[in-house]
């Protein structure tokens, strides 16, 4: 009989004890039935032994052992250990939340058969004009084939939503037909092609591609600090096109769902014998698992996917890039708050392999750690092809006072733009028609009742929405304070700016880009299109449209209210909007018109602006870092918040003030600081508070970390649920 220490989806920092007759130690890493109280629970297998503490008549045995599916591979439970001691995190928790939602359940997976088609000669001349005009996506599904010659179920979904009967009806028509799997002497032979395919590379990204390929293999992280347009992705397709033809796997990281599709065309263009998957939470579960197990058995070579992705299992892992590396996405809120970012550099390390971090603007702990040399910094200075950086212009709205958030400068140059047939980009951070609804005779302003923050007006569909926990309502006829009836709209979201450009653009075509207009599934997919085909002539849009995106017919990009994060409380505030204003210029003049930006500000002289407009990033960054070391501020020190959250405000802080008599021990290696409520200290119902603790280096904020935990599961609060944030990004 054997012992078996399995990993449960439980908040308890520990293994738990079964015993099998049916496992040895080659089944670690396997999934297993076990029961647990009165429930049965899908568990993984971290170690088999020969004792437990246990009394043999009290162990349970496993249910069932699950093997239609392989093991998890012990480099990956190496990581998913890491990751439990590093961010302080019950492991079984970690494990499970690592594997599909479909492989948490004891269900057998649904398999799909074929999984991946490719066009015949017969498709390859069909004519879209042959399908009728009403088959718009017929019509989106043929040509996507005709572009990448194959796709699997997962990239044609994402086409359209209704692939699953369009591929049916192709298979009948014998436009496509089930692909084989590539052998793995096609996808080196094409990798091969694609090396010395694609545009011509200027010196610096030349010199990034021999300088990577030169130091490979072995463990390397390196920093691509480019200018937008600089084609860093050209870059990242180089560096793959070499680790295919070695037969090697890539894993590349998007800090957005959003961003995938783009990223994953052009992939699919460029190595069209290979198995590229996708791995993010928009995916069904069974796709997400199928792919996953594709690429645990060396089957993907390429996989493209968010923060998740960081924990597929790849076999013949030899290079993981991280796109937009400085982008908060990457670090997860809630349950394990890691950074996929900093797990990826763990990953390769582990690993042996290089790790390539990729930004426009990289984060301030990028670039400390690019020079200090614990990372290798590589720049692109200029442009690819011949488009130059934009010019960036300040509008003074002071002087030039915006109406409906639009300013006279911004309006004219987005008549000339129409008048050239070029695209413009008008981007506001803010979705809804406006931040909130007020009366004009008293103080009351729409408030959510569950979270401490505003309730935002969607005037088209009626409704008082809060962004933060989803709570939703219609809009009083009358103010519950005064009576009043006079409610007004202030401020200004992406609908509101929408309907102020239609009335001062009348003819002009308008696209509004933002979480609410992009919800259904193939949505983005549509407006990409949409806008790459010149059927748009102004984006409307948030910080989905910053980053990563390429629209070759976009010269103009106007920024709206920028303002507001300048004062803000968070010290990483101004470091964010220089990244996010950075990039989205970005987005102007990259093909052949050339691109203009705009900034309206009531203070132009701001030296935030000022850097912008000499796109001086490296210069902010200095001035930043400094004063980060002056203040004694990441990456100069490194914190730990212990969060906690609960029904009522008193056991939070009782809590909260256990922890820190604990935290204050002599001779503790950190500063404490005192329990104070959250940023946002009612949220969903529930109230919030924090305390800090900092150190001078790693190493001592860790070893505080490792004693401080067990201390604080020890007091085994049961009215409050809490989670140390390691690394936190949001204080």
């Amino acid at each position: 009989m054997s012992i078996l220490r399995v990993a449960l989806d439980v908040p308890l920092d520990t293994l738990f004890d079964y015993s099998s007759e049916d496992i040895s130690p080659d089944d670690v890493g396997r999934r297993v039935l076990v029961p647990f109280g009165r429930k049965q629970r899908v568990g993984v297998v971290m170690d088999v032994v020969s004792r437990s503490a246990i009394a043999p008549g009290k162990l349970k045995a496993v249910l069932h052992v699950l093997r239609e599916t392989p093991p998890v591979p012990g480099d990956v439970l190496a990581l998913l250990r890491f990751c439990g001691g590093y961010y302080h995190h019950p492991i079984g928790e970690v494990v499970i939340g690592a594997l599909p939602v479909a492989l948490r359940r004891a269900r057998p997976l649904a398999r799909r058969d074929p999984q991946e088609y490719r066009l015949t000669s017969a498709g390859r001349l069909a004519d879209e004009a042959a399908l009728n005009t009403r088959e718009k996506a017929a019509r989106k599904l043929l040509t996507g084939f005709k572009q990448a010659g194959r796709l699997d179920r997962t990239a044609a979904i994402q086409v359209t939503g209704s692939a699953p009967k369009i591929l049916k009806r192709f298979l009948a028509l014998g436009w496509i037909e089930a692909a084989p799997e590539p052998a793995s002497a096609v996808v080196a032979s094409e990798a091969a092609r694609a090396a010395g395919s694609g545009p011509t590379l200027n010196a610096a990204q030349r010199e990034a591609v021999e300088t990577v390929l030169r130091e490979m293999p072995g463990f390397t992280p390196w920093v691509i600090h480019g200018v937008t347009g600089s084609g860093k992705t050209e870059v990242y397709l180089q560096l793959i096109a070499r680790v295919l033809g070695q037969g090697g796997q890539a894993l590349v990281l998007v800090p957005e769902i959003n961003l995938t599709p783009q990223l994953e065309t052009r992939f699919r263009e460029r190595f069209p014998g290979a198995r590229l998957v996708v791995q993010h939470s928009g995916l069904g579960g069974s796709e997400r698992a199928r792919d996953w197990l594709l690429a645990q058995q060396g089957q993907a070579q390429i996989v493209i996917g968010t923060r998740l992705a960081v924990f597929t299992p790849l076999p013949d892992l030899t290079l993981v890039i991280v796109d937009e590396e400085h982008d908060p996405s990457y670090k997860q809120q809630d349950g394990l708050r890691y950074s996929a970012r900093d797990v990826a550099v763990a990953r390769a390390k582990q690993a042996g392999i290089p790790i390539v971090l990729g930004s426009a603007t990289p984060s301030l702990e990028t670039l400390y750690n690019a020079r200090s040399g614990r990372y290798r910094l590589l720049t692109l200075p200029d442009r690819a092809g011949t488009s130059s950086l934009p010019e960036v212009r300040l509008v003074d709205t002071r002087i030039h006072k915006p109406v409906d958030g639009l300013s006279v400068p911004l309006l004219e140059a987005l008549r000339e733009r129409l008048g050239r047939g070029e695209q413009s980009l008008v981007f506001i951070n803010r979705r809804g028609y406006a931040p909130v609804l007020a009366c004009s005779a008293c103080d009351w302003v729409s408030e959510c009742s569950r979270c401490a923050s505003r309730l935002v007006v969607h005037l088209r569909d009626g409704r008082l929405r809060c962004h933060h926990c989803g709570h939703e309502e219609p809009p009083p006829r009358a103010c519950p304070e005064c009576g009043n009836q006079d409610l007004k709209p202030l401020g200004h979201g992406t609908q509101r700016v929408e309907s102020a450009l239609a009335a001062a653009l009348p003819g002009a075509r308008i696209l509004r880009i933002d979480r609410d207009s992009t919800r259904r599934r193939d949505a983005w997919a549509g407006m990409r299109n949409d806008i790459e085909l010149g059927r748009v002539d102004v984006l409307v849009g948030t910080q989905i449209l910053a980053k990563g995106h390429d629209f070759p017919g976009l010269s103009l990009v106007g920024i709206v209210n920028p303002d507001a994060a300048l004062f803000s409380g968070d010290f990483r505030a101004s470091e964010r909007l220089a990244a996010q204003l950075l990039q989205v210029a970005g987005r102007a003049g990259r093909a052949r018109a050339p691109g203009t930006v705009l900034i309206q500000t009531r203070f132009p002289a701001h030296p935030l602006y000022q850097a912008l407009c000499r796109h001086d990033f490296d210069g902010l960054a200095e001035a930043l870092l400094a004063e980060r070391k002056q203040a004694g501020l990441p990456p100069f020190a490194f914190q730990a918040l212990l969060r906690a959250e609960g029904t009522t405000v008193r056991p939070i802080m009782e809590f909260l003030e256990k922890a820190e008599r604990l935290a204050r021990k002599p001779g503790a290696p950190v500063t404490v600081y005192e329990p104070v409520p959250a940023a946002m200290p009612r949220l969903a119902g529930k109230e919030r508070a924090q305390l800090l603790v900092e150190a001078a280096s790693r190493n001592k904020l860790q070893a505080f970390l490792s004693a401080w935990y067990p201390a604080l599961t020890a007091l085994n609060e049961r009215r409050v649920r809490w989670a140390i944030d390691v690394d936190p990004l949001e204080i």
